[in-house]
């Protein structure tokens, strides 16, 4: 007999996207309704909660709680997508780098703030993905909205690039957050990298390899 919801904390790997896990767990554990609280990028790594049957309709409970990330960003590039994956749209030199000044730039993010989601995203506009119409060469920016950050803490620097913990609500776009950090220092800045390491008490550590799901959960899901 097969429950009748199930919640599971995956380990997405980086190169697979939300809805790629989705789908290989859907036809693994044979569920029909199955959906993910919260899209993660493609480049991206770290913790996806997966919603089994009745579980789904509690999407909204577990979008809504807050989010932790490690991310690399990289100064001195722009691209298209906010992240080293997009095409470059300018590059610069950093001639006066400065860790006092960039400590003191990320206090400016911290607490409730407007926030304009990347070109290339999953929001959608006018009935369709912001990555759909940058696709069809229409690339369009969502307006902007609050968001908030409960705290920014470096945890290195290594020129051109620092690494940062970042808690924050639903809704924030780290790549947005290594954009306007970038531009906020006038050097132009991406994502380099990006591991959700928690969501609410969902943490990466105790996260389910999306392998060893697939592998072992028929027995777990049925009795």
């Amino acid at each position: 007999m097969k429950a009748s919801g199930l919640i599971l904390s995956v380990n997405k790997p980086r190169g697979w996207s939300s809805f790629a896990v989705v789908n290989k767990l859907r036809r693994a554990l044979k569920w029909k309704s199955v959906g993910h609280a919260g899209t993660l990028d493609p480049a991206a790594d770290g913790v996806l909660i997966v919603l089994f049957g009745d579980a789904t309709k509690r999407c909204d409970e577990f979008m809504d709680l807050p989010k932790e990330y490690v991310a690399g960003i990289r100064f001195g590039v722009t691209t298209e997508t906010d992240d080293l994956d997009g095409v470059v749209t300018q590059a610069c030199d950093i001639a006066d780098w400065s860790e006092t000044r960039i400590a003191n730039a990320l206090k400016n993010f911290v607490g409730v703030i407007e926030q304009t989601p990347p070109a290339v995203s999953a929001i959608k506009i006018r009935g369709r993905r912001s990555y759909q119409l940058a696709r069809a060469g229409k690339p369009e920016l969502a307006p902007p909205r609050k968001i908030q950050i409960y705290s920014l803490r470096i945890l290195e620097i290594r020129r051109p690039e620092i690494r940062v913990a970042v808690s924050c609500s639903r809704g924030t776009y780290v790549r947005s957050l290594a954009r306007d950090l970038g531009a906020m220092m006038g050097w132009g800045g991406a994502l380099s990298s990006l591991t959700r390491t928690a969501v609410g008490p969902y943490r990466v550590e105790q996260a389910f390899i999306v392998s060893d799901l697939v592998r072992c959960c028929p027995e777990f899901v049925f009795e």
